[in-house]
């Protein structure tokens, strides 16, 4: 527990300069989602492989991610930024040139390698730049690119898709990289003290403790129950309410709203409560939201109202929970807590990933209904894993 009177002095540039990197980064992700159909009928393919474009930089990311942990544990973080955003300038304005589907898959992977080097160290760097009592803060203001992304990022990088065109989405994504270089190489500092790193036997035996596997494991699953319902939410609601398109359109923003709250407050509870009430919290509040989102399905045809205060709330909770992830494995692995939240960003990518695919098959077998209570069922398993991983923390581990 922390000292509960606030803290009220500003907030370094530097952690600006990370928002900003990390939204950048997040946005290059999602965006194509917007300029699909212009994208693939300019290459040429279907809007089915064009997706892939999506799939391969998401699995990218999440297989490279640990690896370049590993390997660039020891370089400097204004340099590892500084070089990784550069690739990822180079990477999208090459985009803007390509003649072809499999230049673009190339570029892709290479951005999503620049993307996969810079993410999780951009989380760990301001962990371990903020004071003790503000740690959960400065992890939620970084944390708010991934939202921002959602809310902000791809919508402005789809408008200008369809104004000028899809290529200058990806000029802009070079534009929007090249101000987080400035903005990085201008705050950062240029003195960091020497990195001591343990050699890889002691990474590994670090990582593979119980309480760090437990909770990277339990991220994975509340991953793929969260984003399972995100993915399908559009058929769900069309199967329990009788909204319109324009109706479902605000359920979508107003939970990317609350998801952009819920991120800032779980960022200020960690550091009041602590992250393993924090979790217990905001993953209790979503099993106790999906089971409303299915006693509403059961009701259907329900009040749309009804359903999206329900959907709001599940919204912000769904992002209240990622500052206390991070700020536990970064309490947990000390010296290799980047490597340790690089892992955590490889299971977040697959919980994405298994998400879309087990709600995919929900959805098709036994219908929308399902959904919730399989989203609750795995939140629930998430919690119990995050349980039995507290019982294992050492007190002085505790955050």
């Amino acid at each position: 527990m922390t000292d509960d009177r606030p803290d009220r002095s500003p907030l370094p540039p530097w952690l600006f300069a990370l928002l900003g990197t990390c939204l950048v980064l997040y946005t290059d992700d999602y965006v194509i989602a917007g300029i699909l159909p212009e994208l693939a009928a300019d290459l040429g393919v279907s809007e089915p492989t064009a997706g892939q474009l999506i799939t391969v930089f998401s699995l990218t990311i999440a297989a490279a991610a640990p690896i370049a942990a590993v390997a660039l544990a020891r370089t400097p973080r204004r340099r590892l930024f500084s070089c990784g955003l550069a690739v990822f300038i180079v990477a999208n304005a090459a985009a803007t040139l390509v003649p072809d589907y499999p230049t673009m898959l190339a570029l892709r992977v290479i951005a999503a390698l620049a993307a996969a080097s810079v993410t999780p160290s951009v989380f760990a760097f301001a962990a371990e730049h903020a004071p003790p009592e503000r740690t959960g803060r400065f992890i939620a203001v970084v944390s708010l690119g991934v939202t921002g992304s959602v809310a902000l990022g791809v919508p402005v990088g789809t408008w200008i898709g369809g104004q000028l065109g899809w290529r200058a989405t990806f000029g802009a994504m070079a534009v929007a990289g090249a101000l987080a270089l400035i903005a990085v190489l201008l705050t950062l500092p240029r003195a960091e003290p020497d990195r001591e790193v343990p050699v890889l036997r002691e990474q590994v035996r670090t990582l593979r403790r119980a309480p760090i596997t437990l909770g990277l494991g339990a991220n994975c699953v509340l991953m793929t129950g969260s984003m399972m319902m995100l993915t399908y939410l559009a058929p769900f609601l069309a199967d329990t309410t009788t909204a319109s398109v324009g109706q479902r359109a605000i359920t979508f923003s107003l939970s990317g709203i609350a998801g952009i709250a819920g991120i800032w407050l779980g960022g200020l509870a960690v550091d009041r409560w602590g992250a393993d009430r924090t979790l217990a919290t905001g993953i209790g509040g979503i099993v106790a939201s999906m089971l409303g989102l299915w006693l509403l399905w059961l009701a259907r045809p329900a009040p749309f109202a009804a359903v999206v205060a329900v959907g709001t709330v599940w919204g912000g909770l769904a992002f209240f929970n990622s500052p206390a992830i991070q700020a536990r494995l970064f309490t947990l692995a000390g010296p290799v807590a980047p490597q340790a939240l690089a892992l955590n960003t490889s299971g977040t990518y697959l919980g994405v990933a298994s998400g879309g695919a087990v709600g995919g098959a929900l959805l098709a077998t036994t219908g929308a209904g399902a959904l919730p209570l399989v989203s609750a069922a795995l939140c629930a398993v998430a919690l119990a894993m995050l349980g039995a991983a507290a019982s294992l923390t050492p007190t002085s581990d505790t955050l």
